[in-house]
């Protein structure tokens, strides 16, 4: 009797902490978004953030707060969660610790994919002026299409390869190196044949730049990430079986086959469209997870929604880093993930090593 007691008791504690971990989360990112927006070689003041929402203050204020700050950290939010979803989702389904849009080659793919858009297509900057200092893309709807069929043909690859008999995580991870090199040789050959202005395009466009998209670019990846959520989130119940193993989900009634081919066709969606419009940035997808795992546990009730929250935390922390360490330099946000991002794939790779072999 009194084991059974404590069993409720000791559940209850945990699903408190779980809450409280999103709750902190919460707190976290709506924190780094005020210090992002206060932030920079103009520095505003929380007054006037408030003064410029009110439709008050001076007309310089409202053009760095609407035209400038607002839409960069709502790109690195939403971006972030896009990414952390996917790469949180993609871990599961492929039942690999490593698993993200960056290790798989998905973001290469698409990046691939925009690039030969650019080029092939000549849908990037409209004039040179343009490509000096910002690329501006002319047809959106073509680059995102052609990025996510780079992205989804990285999928489909790595979902042949998870399904042969035999083949290991480590498998899906060499795979997806030997997927990047190919992607990334194929881009530097499709610049080989461009002109200088798609050259510079493309070039600027891998750099990764959070100040790139506007709003109707950023709603466009915040519908995708919303759509991807509510697929995810309603099916958390069957992710959480599904990490037990393919043999208990389908013992527990769960469509593995559909539920894996729909995960990653979303999980591609929503990388590629941000890989389209904000370049390739590393390593995000993978860490966020990993993170959240330590206070989340492996239930996907949580570690959803902590995902998301973490990765829009983590790009808005990382957009600080890029604006603020050689202000009033931007660094390319790509760059500074990839720093962030590359050690702990180190450290993940080393110490499971031995379940990767």
């Amino acid at each position: 009797m009194g084991r059974e007691r404590t069993m409720p008791a000791a559940y209850g504690r945990l699903l408190r902490r779980r809450w409280l971990t999103l709750a902190v989360l919460a707190l976290l990112v709506g924190a780094l978004v005020l210090v992002s927006l206060t932030t920079g070689s103009s520095a505003l003041t929380a007054g006037d953030l408030l003064e410029a929402l009110l439709g008050r203050g001076t007309d310089q204020t409202r053009a760095i707060l609407f035209r400038v700050r607002l839409p960069r950290t709502a790109a690195a939010a939403v971006v972030g969660a896009a990414l952390a979803l996917s790469g949180c989702v993609m871990q599961c389904v492929l039942r690999n610790p490593l698993a993200s849009a960056s290790t798989l080659g998905v973001s290469q793919g698409a990046a691939f994919g925009a690039a030969a858009a650019i080029i092939g297509l000549d849908a990037g900057v409209q004039n040179a002026a343009n490509a000096a200092s910002a690329v501006t893309i002319s047809s959106p709807a073509a680059v995102t299409v052609c990025a996510f069929l780079g992205g989804m043909a990285t999928t489909v690859f790595v979902l042949a390869l998870s399904r042969l008999r035999g083949a290991a995580p480590s498998s899906m991870i060499l795979a997806g190196v030997a997927l990047s090199s190919l992607f990334t040789g194929g881009t530097t050959l499709l610049q080989y044949f461009a002109d200088d202005v798609q050259v510079a395009t493309v070039v600027y466009w891998t750099f990764g730049d959070l100040g790139r998209p506007g709003w109707s670019e950023i709603g466009l990846i915040a519908a995708c990430t919303a759509a991807a959520l509510l697929f995810f989130l309603r099916n958390r119940w069957n992710y959480n079986a599904l990490s037990g193993g393919g043999d208990t989900a389908r013992s527990l009634g769960v469509n593995v086959g559909v539920l894996t081919c729909a995960s990653m066709a979303l999980c591609t969606l929503i990388a590629a469209v941000s890989v389209a419009f904000v370049g390739v940035v590393s390593f995000v997808g993978l860490v966020a997870p990993h993170m959240l795992r330590r206070f989340t546990g492996a239930d996907h009730r949580f570690l959803i929604p902590a995902s998301a929250l973490g990765g829009a935390a983590l790009l808005l922390l990382g957009d600080l880093a890029a604006r603020e360490l050689l202000s009033p330099a931007v660094l390319p946000i790509g760059a500074i993930t990839s720093f962030l991002g590359a050690p702990m794939f180190l450290y993940l790779l080393f110490r499971r090593r031995d379940r990767l072999c």
